[in-house]
């Protein structure tokens, strides 16, 4: 009997811009650099903090957002939904409470998801471009409006979510007054800088890790540089610093980097063929 799955494109498709931009290997310091700017919303960060031990299971979090992302681009459509079905779910049961106020609040309100939305979104096109995927403006815009499709798996109202660069960057200018460095952002930012690792492990995380970390921290906007009040390099030297790291990266051949677990971008060629292999060339 044939795989009634076997050519599901998913939420997305071969076509996407999403489809080519989240192969490359850069995506990796993008949700590094997402983690830094979402951090920088004290409600949505005591989200993260109150309901989880970060500092014990961040490499367990990272890797289930990765997965998330990877399920959600070129999973099934039946995988998509469901992935997005247990995130509002697990979301649904938890909150967390102001300490300065005791108000409780549940982590799944919109203006959080969508801030959580936000800074993701932002992070991997800023990263991606900004280290050398050849994206127009058009097709950037178009990268923007794919994610509503995302947006609306978390449980946002997809007509809510910003839907180009000029809706995005609005967005950042009017959220801007609430974000600050909590206590919990520090405690973010420590981690980033200084995650735990085995004792054999360390000079590898001191040498190869911190570059990573230092790195999504320089590609962060201006204000976030004031906010953590560390400062980062000149813009242009961040820039060749992206592109030589995303040039080495793009190196490796990219059926060896998508040999890693759970193997989403394999997984979907041998559903939809050969054909539907994700790269740059195709924007």
């Amino acid at each position: 009997m044939a795989d009634p799955q076997a050519g599901d494109p998913g939420l997305f498709g071969p076509d996407s811009v999403t489809w080519q931009v989240h192969s490359d290997p850069m995506m990796w310091i993008a949700g590094v650099r997402a983690l830094y700017l979402q951090a920088l919303h004290p409600r949505a960060v005591r989200g993260v903090t109150q309901n989880s031990d970060f500092r014990n299971d961040a490499w367990g979090r990272l890797f289930r957002t990765a997965t998330f992302v990877g399920t959600t681009t070129y999973g099934t459509t039946e995988a998509a939904e469901k992935a997005g079905a247990r995130v509002r779910k697990i979301h649904s049961m938890l909150g967390a409470t102001d300490p300065d106020t005791g108000e409780r609040y549940g982590v799944d309100e919109p203006e959080l998801l969508l801030w959580v939305h936000c800074a993701e979104i932002d992070s991997y096109l800023h990263v991606g471009r900004r280290s050398g995927i050849p994206l127009t403006d058009a097709q950037a815009d178009r990268y923007i409006a794919e994610h509503r499709v995302s947006a609306r798996l978390v449980g946002l109202d997809p007509d809510a979510v910003p839907a180009s660069q000029a809706q995005l960057d609005a967005y950042f200018e009017k959220v801007r007054p609430e974000l600050a460095v909590a206590e919990e952002a520090r405690a973010v930012d420590d981690f980033l800088l200084r995650p735990p690792a085995h004792p054999l492990l360390i000079p590898a995380r001191e040498v190869l890790w911190r570059r990573v970390a230092h790195l999504a921290y320089a590609a962060l906007p201006p204000y976030a540089h004031e906010l953590y009040g560390r400062p980062a390099p000149e813009p242009s030297t961040v820039t060749r610093r992206l592109r030589a790291t995303g040039t080495l990266l793009r190196c490796i051949p990219a059926r060896l980097r998508w040999q890693l677990p759970p193997k989403h971008i394999l997984r979907a060629m041998a559903r939809l063929g050969p054909g539907s292999r994700p790269a740059p060339y195709k924007l």
